[in-house]
């Protein structure tokens, strides 16, 4: 029964031990961030492996557009995601669904949208990357069947967020299985065995996400899921829509702003390295991004706690929550940090091992690039603690401070006076600069939440804390709501 379900989310979420709780959606997330990011790296590393260094630069320089695509699924998807989560928190389950209704049609449209826009300017945008005369091929034979796929990227790993937002974090690890487990099999597949080089790497991926979009959408029309689908809630509700895009704006920019910082390394990179600093970067991409998404996973295991208790005013489990989360997030930066710095030959010999520039470069901008990533994981959680809690203006600032406002500028003064390496060392320098930002305006807040906690002060009634009998209360409350 529905009601089963939505009392067994209500307790979880509201009283069950924080760190039993974070580990429980941890693990699942982790998975499914890791099975995410394969489907760029297995297709740099077979490219890399199967096709050429040149190939691998031509598809580095597809990177940025990606992002941007992946920009606007993170608009609606995340937007949609914490809006689910705060909605529950407040036992308001039939707005939930209308978020979730409201959050199908924008992911269908907008990326219609992008589609018919990318193939309009995909000329353009290209060279704007970095793709020149011996790579601008591969980078076309890549993008061409990308654009195609842009609407199940859209629904599947939109949706998938909604599914993690909702508490279903193993059904949304089982997703990003099935989607990156099918482009690991279909990628040799196409490169080697068919011979269709970047192609195939292309297709491979669209299938994957077709497939997604396929297992995302029968859960939302099945018995599994808390909040279903249903054809009156795709009626557009303009203010839903708002509330979805505000929220998601935090994200959104994020990707934004490194879609536009990568096109501007790609740039430098031409410029101080030639082609084949491009294809480093493409390597030094890829294990940033497996580190940082692995970051992001403790994010999204806390996203669901901290915007049900916001939703429920249980403040003392959002302060621990997102305590936790930072820890985490630090540990997993510290150990990354210190495989990157003594372990950088085997990382960059995964995806190419036969052309010695190449290796050199990545070798050593691999070093130099993720040289304050310790402090990343602070950064990650705490500007989308922010987002978590609706505090949308304050996510967005944050997000930009360190992908864009510290970054760029770096980008156009340190490449000058040290080359290269001043490519390289843009990424620590905003990394660190941000942290430090980062954590006066968390200070800051937490600080704002414990005057406002209810369980020090008086609003009317007394608060009841998450440990008590107000659990069972909110159970109560949770089966007098439901949709039926």
């Amino acid at each position: 029964m529905i009601e089963d379900r939505i009392a067994k989310k209500s307790i979880e979420l509201g009283s069950e031990k924080i760190s039993r709780l974070m580990w429980k959606y941890f693990v699942p997330a982790f998975v499914g961030v890791i099975m995410n990011a394969t489907y760029n790296i297995v297709d740099r590393i077979f490219i890399g492996q199967g096709v050429g260094s040149l190939a691998l630069s031509g598809l580095s320089v597809v990177f940025p557009i990606m992002l941007i695509v992946m920009a606007f699924g993170m608009l609606i998807g995340m937007g949609s995601g914490v809006q689910v989560s705060i909605n529950m928190g407040r036992k308001d389950f039939s707005r939930a669904e209308k978020v979730l209704g409201n959050g199908v049609v924008l992911m269908v449209t907008v990326g219609l949208l992008v589609t018919f826009l990318g193939f309009a300017i995909k000329g353009p945008i290209l060279q704007i990357f970095g793709a020149t005369d011996e790579t601008i091929r591969y980078s076309q034979e890549y993008l061409n069947i990308i654009l195609i796929g842009v609407v199940f990227q859209m629904v599947g790993f939109g949706l998938n967020n909604v599914i993690r937002a909702e508490g279903n974090a193993r059904i949304a690890m089982l997703s990003m299985l099935l989607s990156g487990g099918i482009n690991l099999v279909l990628d040799p597949l196409f490169i080697f065995v068919f011979g269709m080089g970047v192609k195939g790497a292309a297709i491979a991926t669209v299938i994957a996400q077709m497939a997604l979009v396929v297992w995302v959408l029968s859960h939302f029309t099945s018995h599994r899921a808390v909040i279903r689908l249903r054809m009156p809630n795709i009626r557009p509700d303009w203010k839903i829509i708002g509330l979805i895009l505000t929220i998601g704006m935090a994200p959104f920019f994020m990707q934004l702003g490194s879609s536009v910082v990568m096109g501007l390394f790609m740039n430098q990179l031409i410029r101080h390295g030639g082609d084949l600093a491009v294809g480093a970067l493409g390597i030094i991409a890829s294990v940033s991004q497996m580190l940082v998404m692995s970051m992001v996973a403790i994010n999204m295991a806390s996203q669901p706690i901290v915007g049900f208790n916001f939703g429920a005013r249980n403040f003392a489990r959002v302060k621990q929550t997102v305590k936790l989360g930072i820890l985490s997030a630090t540990g997993i930066g510290l150990i990354g940090w210190l495989l990157v710095q003594i372990f950088p030959h085997f990382i960059v010999r995964l995806f190419n091992s036969s052309d010695t520039v190449l290796f050199e470069l990545a070798d050593k901008g691999l070093r130099i690039f993720l040289l304050a990533l310790p402090v990343v994981g602070f950064q990650v959680i705490a500007s989308n603690f922010f987002q978590s809690i609706g505090k949308a203006k304050m996510a967005t600032f944050l997000s930009l401070l360190r992908q864009l406002i510290i970054l760029v500028p770096a980008l156009l003064i340190l490449p000058g006076l040290y080359g290269l390496k001043g490519v390289w060392l843009c990424s620590p320098v905003s990394d660190i600069l941000s942290f430090v930002v980062t954590a006066f305006f968390l200070t800051w807040q937490i600080r704002k939440l414990d005057r406002e906690d209810p369980d020090k002060i008086t609003r009317g009634k007394p608060h009841p804390g998450p440990d008590d009998e107000a659990t069972t209360q909110a159970v109560e409350t949770f089966q007098v709501v439901v949709p039926d």
